[in-house]
């Protein structure tokens, strides 16, 4: 594949830019010079960052309101940006949720609304976009998530969802060769951002945390992810991993799920079933 993609006068369509990971792709690709559409909720968050944009960049944005799990908003929103913009060449499938809680506990409710946000809205922006970015012979980058390939517990419907994302993203890239067209997929562990301290604000989820190994347990910068993921987009990769060693877990993914297992074990479950009994 191409090693010099370049963002320079592309469009990328980002979904869930008003925080975290969308926020910080949308600002670097950006200063790259691509136009952008900045697709989620949060109207008066998107249009401060696009201002911001348009401002420190001079790029043009399109802001759009758009629920992933709202599949004529998202068809909307394509159109708008396409109607704008002309195109779309790289689309982010970046909006998600968590959630912490073991299976025995957590409300049916709230392991629907992750999946029909982090799963069926991946699926939804994948295939609203599809037709625009195969005729630019663009890039589809779908987020998923270490929580992919290892699976702790309390993170039962979130790893659930992002290992179903990897599971998209694979079966697309083969759908789509021979169109030009490629297909990434986007694996992180604790980054710095709102989704991972909200998530840490729940008893059950910081015992989990806590029976991991240090590596594994640390927050690490939302900047070294960014970077991940602008080089990963201009080098078309199928791979976007960050910190260093997430890259060789998706390697091993047959050895990552029984280590975990063996790591937390009897006392991991123990400490969460106490946490939860307690909140």
């Amino acid at each position: 594949m191409a090693t010099n993609y370049s963002l320079g006068g592309r469009t990328v369509l980002i979904t869930g830019p008003a925080r975290g990971i969308g926020e910080g792709l949308a600002l670097a690709v950006a200063k790259r010079g691509a136009r952008l559409a900045l697709v989620g909720l949060e109207p008066e968050r998107m249009e401060t960052l696009a201002e911001r944009i348009r401002g420190e960049y001079g790029v043009d944005v399109v802001v759009a309101e758009a629920d992933v799990r709202d599949r004529p908003a998202l068809d909307r929103a394509v159109a708008e940006t396409v109607s704008a913009l002309g195109g779309i060449d790289v689309a982010v499938a970046n909006a998600g949720v968590e959630t912490a809680g073991s299976l025995a506990e957590i409300a049916p409710e709230e392991f629907q609304r992750v999946i029909d946000i982090n799963l069926t809205g991946v699926f939804s922006t994948s295939q609203a976009v599809l037709p625009h970015v195969v005729e630019r012979r663009g890039h589809l980058l779908p987020i998923a998530s270490v929580a992919a390939v290892s699976h702790a517990p309390t993170m039962g419907p979130y790893a659930a969802s992002k290992a179903a994302v990897e599971a998209l993203a694979n079966v697309l890239r083969q759908e789509l060769a021979g169109t030009g067209t490629t297909v990434g997929c986007g694996y992180f562990s604790f980054l710095d951002t709102d989704l991972v301290r909200n998530a840490f604000d729940r008893p059950v989820a910081v015992a989990m945390r806590d029976q991991l190994p240090g590596p594994v347990a640390k927050v690490y910068p939302l900047e070294g992810a960014i970077d991940a993921l602008i080089k990963g987009i201009e080098t078309r990769s199928r791979i976007v991993a960050y910190p260093g060693w997430v890259k060789p877990l998706i390697a091993s993914h047959g050895v990552a799920q029984p280590l975990i297992e063996r790591l937390i074990g009897r006392r991991g479950a123990d400490a969460i079933r106490s946490a939860e009994a307690g909140s």
